[in-house]
């Protein structure tokens, strides 16, 4: 079973997001070197999404983000999805 974090955008300006996006890119590093991101990026309309191998290393990873902590996601959903497509 895979997790998925959904967020939706504060409205942030791209100046706000760029000053923080630093900080976020070295949690997403520090967990896509941990092998437990599937995938990871932004909407068009400014929200994001994250796919993980697993609950808890979603809910890790929005214990840490500052794109999270520092209100530029300005709510968030981790739902299980239960995708057969891909490998464990």
């Amino acid at each position: 079973m895979k997790t998925v974090v959904i967020g939706e955008s504060s409205g942030a300006s791209r100046e706000a997001i760029m000053a923080v996006y630093p900080r976020h890119k070295i949690v997403a590093e520090k967990f896509i070197a941990h092998g437990v991101v599937l995938g990871i990026g932004p909407f068009t309309d400014g929200g994001n999404m994250a796919i993980f191998k697993t609950r808890e290393a979603a809910e890790a990873f929005s214990r840490e983000d500052p794109f999270i902590l520092e209100g530029l996601v300005k709510s968030f959903v981790i739902k299980d999805w239960g995708d057969s497509l891909l490998p464990e």
